[in-house]
C-alpha cells in the first residue's frame, strides 16, 4: 500500500481497509453515452468507479441510470463533490450520496473559480474536518502542497490525492517533485487526480511511486476512448513495474553498455 517496493507476493493496494488490484481509477461523466462508458471502463480493468452525485443520474428509475450500465455490485463507487465550490455544497452532495446509496467511503473536492478551477485549500479542509466528524472516509482531493497534504492526512483522510494539472487540462505532471514529496511523507495512499492526458502521464505518476491514478477526461475526451482506457491499463502497470524494478541512476556522462576493454584492433 505504501508504495515500497516489493519482489514477492500479490501487488495490491489498500484504502479504508479496502483492498484492490487495479490501480487505475476512472470516472463516469462526459462520455458520449452510457453505453459507452461501460465499454471504456470495462477495458480499463478499473475496479474503482467516481460519480458525479451532483451529475449523474443514481435515483430516478426514470431516466436512464448510472448503474444499469456500470453495477455497483461489480464496481466500487466512488461519490465525488465535483462541481462544489463550497465546503456546505460539498458536505450536503456526500450527505445526500449516503443517504441515496449507503456510500461512506467518498471523494471530497472543493474547487476555486474558473478558469482553473484549481482546489481550494481553505474549503477542502473545512469539509474534510465536517466529513470526518459525521463518519466518512474521505479521499481528499488537493493542491499539490507538502504541508496541506499533511494536515488532510493528519485530520484523518483516508487517502491523499493531489492534482497532476487542473482539471480536464491534460498538461501531464506539472509539478513531479511535489507530488513526490506527497509521496514520501504519507502513510495513507497517495493517488494523482486530475491533469492526466495520456498514457505516459499516467506511466510518470506511477513511476514516482504513487499509489494509483484517477482519470476521467484523458479516456473520455479521447477519439477512441475504449483504446485509450487501455492504454492507460498498461501505462499504470508499467508505470508500477518501473517503480517496482528500480530505475537505474541518472548520469550526466556516457557509460557504455558494452565493455571497453578486449576490443577487437
Amino acid at each position: 500500500m505504501d508504495g515500497t517496493p516489493a519482489t514477492t507476493g500479490e501487488d495490491t493496494w489498500e484504502v479504508a481497509g479496502r483492498r484492490f488490484r487495479s490501480r487505475l481509477i476512472v470516472g463516469t461523466g462526459r462520455y458520449k453515452s452510457l453505453e459507452e462508458t461501460a465499454e471504456a471502463i470495462e477495458a480499463s480493468g478499473a475496479e474503482i468507479v467516481t460519480v458525479a452525485v451532483r451529475r449523474v443520474n443514481l435515483s430516478d428509475p426514470n431516466a436512464p441510470m448510472l448503474q444499469d450500465f456500470v453495477s455497483p455490485k461489480r464496481y466500487t463507487y466512488l461519490p465525488n463533490t465535483a462541481g462544489c465550490h463550497t465546503a456546505s455544497d460539498a458536505v450536503r452532495t456526500l450527505r445526500l450520496a449516503r443517504e441515496a446509496g449507503g456510500w461512506n467511503l467518498v471523494k471530497l473536492e472543493v474547487l476555486g473559480p474558473p478558469p482553473y478551477l484549481y482546489p481550494d485549500m481553505a474549503g477542502t479542509l473545512e469539509a474534510a474536518e465536517a466529513l470526518i466528524k459525521d463518519g466518512f472516509e474521505v479521499m481528499v482531493y488537493c493542491a499539490d502542497d507538502p504541508v496541506a497534504a499533511k494536515k488532510l492526512e493528519d485530520m484523518g483522510c483516508v487517502a491523499i490525492m493531489p492534482l497532476g494539472a487542473p482539471i480536464g487540462s491534460g498538461l501531464g505532471l506539472t509539478n513531479p517533485f511535489m507530488i513526490r514529496s506527497i509521496k514520501q511523507q504519507a502513510k495513507v495512499p497517495v493517488l494523482v487526480d486530475a491533469g492526466i492526458g495520456t498514457a505516459s502521464d499516467a506511466a510518470k505518476a506511477m513511476e514516482l511511486g504513487c499509489d494509483a491514478v484517477l482519470l476521467n477526461s484523458a479516456i473520455a475526451h479521447a477519439k477512441d476512448p475504449v483504446r485509450m482506457a487501455r492504454a492507460m491499463k498498461s501505462a499504470v502497470e508499467a508505470g508500477r513495474d518501473a517503480f517496482l524494478a528500480g530505475r537505474m541512476p541518472w548520469n550526466y556522462s556516457a557509460d557504455a553498455s558494452s565493455p571497453m576493454t578486449g576490443l577487437i584492433r
